[in-house]
């Protein structure tokens, strides 16, 4: 069997790639395509609608296979009040990815070296506290909330209050912009 040879240019970073595919998976597990989760394999996709509801679609894809689905008239007319790329495109998408996917294992996504998964708090975008849920991220190194926060007047996890600190050389009642917190011209506070 010959041996090929993949010699395509690398356009994106697979972190970066592997952060977009994160986070159309969940537009599948929990956003606008949530019909094609009935395939029952990792699946990543967007949905589309223009806004006069003319035109809906839905691209979606697993780690071997790729789908695209476009709803329009060769006249564009309305579709129909709601008609949009998660109730017309994604259940054609589904019917299609039950049968391509019917015999094939369900292969998880490729997670990249490098990437951390990280718990978030949807609302405050901070890391998850134990047991409180969240949604898993992937970030990039360096990237990720940190493990714990300061918050100036607030006790840290050790029951210590912040320590009001000047840099060496300073004495107290620094203020390193001289108490002129406005300033005229660009690169001040507006």
């Amino acid at each position: 069997e010959p041996q090929l040879i993949d010699r395509r240019e690398q356009v994106l970073d697979p972190m970066t790639a592997y952060q977009i595919t994160s986070m159309m998976e969940y537009v599948v597990q929990a956003g606008t395509a949530t019909v094609v989760k009935e395939v029952g394999k990792p699946i990543a996709g967007k949905t589309g609608t223009t806004n006069d509801e003319k035109d809906a679609w839905f691209i979606g894809f697993s780690p071997d296979l790729v789908v695209g689905i476009y709803v329009g008239f060769d006249k564009p007319r309305n579709l129909g009040r709601g008609m949009t790329g998660g109730h017309l495109a994604a259940p054609i998408a589904k019917d299609f990815l039950k049968l391509a996917l019917a015999d094939k294992p369900a292969i998880p996504f490729k997670v990249p070296a490098g990437i951390k998964l990280v718990r978030v708090d949807p609302k405050s975008g901070m890391r998850a506290g134990p047991g409180s849920g969240g949604l898993l991220e992937a970030f990039k190194p360096g990237t990720a909330p940190p493990d714990n926060y300061s918050v100036i007047g607030v006790a840290d996890a050790d029951g210590r209050m912040p320590q009001p600190g000047y840099p060496q050389g300073y004495q107290q009642g620094y203020q390193p912009d001289g108490g002129n917190i406005m300033r005229p011209g660009t690169g001040g506070l507006y």
